[in-house]
């Protein structure tokens, strides 16, 4: 099939590089405009565009979609058979939606109806889940609702964090994709109706999500670490500045105590502090203006005891 793949971070470029394998078509790539990062603010090209260029595939970039005349014939010109969108970041409209032959479906990082929105998998580790998945889906105007095709599970595992799983629903959505399209151009797809009783929302990541609440279990305070380790971090109050914990270990999730304390030092690895159900021993901790360090030269360098507490 002719294609116009849609996406723009590197959870889509699993999905282009699997495409691009395949004995369908790529037409042209549609990603978000060009932005600045790192701390010199250079504009950087997002990763799917680095991707297309380096294998000669037309890119746009338009900064608007809806309402876009021109944008919108030159995407009938290109006479696609289906769009195929995975993390593109914007809502496309139903006009555009509508343009191929086999209208427009997209990889979504989550079992529909659950986690619908712009933070499935985010959302899915921080709930504390013990699976999530991948589904293609037909899209319709309502967001992330419409027709499902196919799933896979992923199981969630306590030795993942955002980065880990992320790339695990990143390749298996690759490559059900794949057989999605060839389904869809056989003539053997099945779709099913989402149940619109059981849909969840995942709302987006805000700075303030990293927030620890130390009242809170220490297995919903694990979930918090590892799914903000990229971005924002999970923070907290220490020595009356907010320090960033990137990485702990459940020690217990039964204990009580004195609810952020420091109630032990393990050599070698790091500190263990009390939550409001269970400890935790925290292994990679970021202060101010510092790198990532570990929970045991944290402990040498800023010469962390017992009976200091975390938190406001």
């Amino acid at each position: 099939m002719n294609v116009v793949f849609w996406g723009t971070p590197d959870f889509a470029v699993e999905s282009l590089k699997e495409l691009l394998k395949s004995n369908h078509k790529v037409l042209a790539v549609i990603t978000q405009p060009d932005k600045p990062k790192g701390r010199g603010k250079k504009i950087q090209p997002t990763p799917v565009k680095k991707l297309a260029i380096e294998n000669n595939i037309p890119v746009y970039q338009p900064s608007k979609i809806k309402d876009n005349t021109e944008f919108y014939n030159k995407l009938k010109e290109l006479k696609p058979d289906i769009f195929v969108v995975v993390a593109y970041g914007k809502i496309i409209p139903k006009e555009i939606i509508e343009i191929p032959r086999y209208k427009t479906i997209n990889v979504h990082a989550s079992l529909l109806p659950k986690y619908r929105g712009a933070a499935p998998i985010h959302r899915a580790m921080m709930e504390g889940e013990e699976k999530t998945g991948v589904c293609i889906m037909e899209i319709i105007e309502k967001l992330d609702a419409g027709d499902i095709y196919e799933c896979k599970e992923i199981e969630i595992k306590d030795s993942d964090d955002i980065v880990s799983l992320h790339d695990k629903l990143a390749k298996e959505g690759a490559k059900l994709l794949i057989k999605v399209l060839d389904d869809i151009e056989s003539g053997k797809a099945k779709k099913t109706k989402q149940d619109d009783t059981k849909s969840t929302y995942a709302k987006p990541i805000t700075k303030a999500d990293g927030k620890i609440d130390w009242s809170m279990s220490a297995r919903n305070i694990f979930n918090q670490i590892r799914a903000l380790k990229v971005w924002p971090k999970a923070f907290t109050r220490f020595r009356g500045k907010d320090i960033k914990i990137i990485s702990a270990e459940i020690i217990d999730e039964s204990s009580k105590g004195n609810i952020g304390e420091i109630v032990d030092i393990v050599k070698g690895k790091g500190f263990i502090v009390q939550t409001g159900k269970g400890k935790l021993l925290i292994t990679e901790v970021q202060f101010p203006n510092s790198k990532i360090i570990t929970g045991d030269d944290a402990v040498k360098g800023y010469h962390i005891k017992v009976g200091e507490k975390l938190g406001d």
